[in-house]
């Protein structure tokens, strides 16, 4: 009887305690403090790099308008914003922005150099924090504050 008795204690399950439960709740919450503001700045990061790369690929149909033309295009083409797709036409060739991304394109006072200036409206209420200029002849992309410079 008293053999039957101890196999049965040695065979129960108990179960976690409070504390461990407790200290498995602050683990987990620690963790997610840490990943949290990480997966918030990658998301940033991620608009910050479609307007970079719609910048650029914007400026690589100047310069081939320009290669073919031996001008740039007369008129400062302007983004449509708000449409699906968001587009940007440059001399008969138009450009699928990336979702959100509003670009335009500003001249020098004798049409030599460009400015292709861009903000995404999903990035964050303050725009000029997140903009970007590629500026022809000012070494290409750079973040701006406020207005789209025009080019020397």
């Amino acid at each position: 009887m008293l053999a039957r008795i101890r196999k049965s204690m040695d065979e129960k399950d108990q179960g976690f305690t409070l504390i461990e439960l407790l200290v498995v709740i602050i683990i987990i919450g620690i963790l997610a403090a840490i990943a949290i503001p990480v997966f918030l700045n990658q998301r940033k990061k991620a608009v910050d790099a479609s307007i970079k790369s719609d910048l650029r690929t914007v400026a690589n149909e100047m310069e081939t308008y320009y290669t073919d033309a031996q001008a740039y295009p007369a008129t400062a083409p302007a983004a449509s914003a708000g449409g699906s797709p968001n587009t940007i036409s440059i001399g008969g060739t138009t450009v699928t922005l990336s979702s959100g991304n509003i670009v335009s394109v500003v001249y020098n006072a004798t049409a030599t150099a460009y400015a292709v200036c861009g903000y995404n409206t999903k990035a964050t209420a303050n725009v000029a924090a997140t903009s970007y200029a590629y500026v022809s002849n000012a070494g290409g992309l750079q973040p701006t504050k406020g207005a789209c410079p025009t080019p020397a």
